[in-house]
């Protein structure tokens, strides 16, 4: 199966953050296949998740308590540029598949902000300018591409003061 490389990374994240003290984490859901099987981890707003492998004989369901201590506001960013200071990710979606030699992959980011719609898109557009990266802008909407050539899209629509999003990013 191709992407049993991602059990042993996966296991060792399981791991992680086992602590008594338990915090609110994204929801977290990443699909990766191939003709062959595939890998489906989950992980709930408090942490615990499943991991579902399957493929080649191989069927394997568990439920993983504590699932991952990350970061995700802290390590996510697109070339550098990270999510509107203070903002908040609530929702973690990879979709990934090989289908025919073709590798497509969709990873999506909902996310809250402390700032109205208008003000955090500009921000955000001013930090995509100042690492020389292209991006259109359409009310409140980014679009651009990476450096490894992923087209991204940013959406910042009202919630109350604020601003709640989605941040997608599309290989293909």
């Amino acid at each position: 199966m191709r992407f049993a490389y991602l059990i042993p990374p996966m296991m060792l994240l399981a791991a992680c953050g086992q602590s008594d003290e338990k915090k609110d984490t994204p929801e977290i859901s990443i699909n990766a296949g191939d003709g062959k099987g595939g890998v489906q981890i989950s992980s709930n707003k408090d942490g615990s998740g499943r991991l579902k492998i399957g493929g080649d004989g191989v069927n394997i369901d568990m439920k993983i308590p504590d699932f991952v201590d990350l970061d995700v506001e802290g390590d996510f960013d697109i070339d550098g540029v990270k999510l509107y200071p203070g903002s908040n990710v609530t929702t973690v979606n990879v979709d990934a598949s090989d289908k025919n030699g073709v590798d497509k992959a969709t990873v999506e980011l909902g996310f809250t902000s402390p700032a109205a719609p208008a003000k955090a898109a500009e921000w955000m557009a001013g930090e995509f300018a100042k690492k020389n990266i292209q991006v259109q802008r359409a009310g409140d909407t980014l679009r651009g591409t990476t450096k490894d050539g992923d087209d991204f899209k940013i959406d910042f629509g009202p919630d109350g003061a604020n601003a709640k999003g989605k941040v997608t990013i599309t290989k293909s």
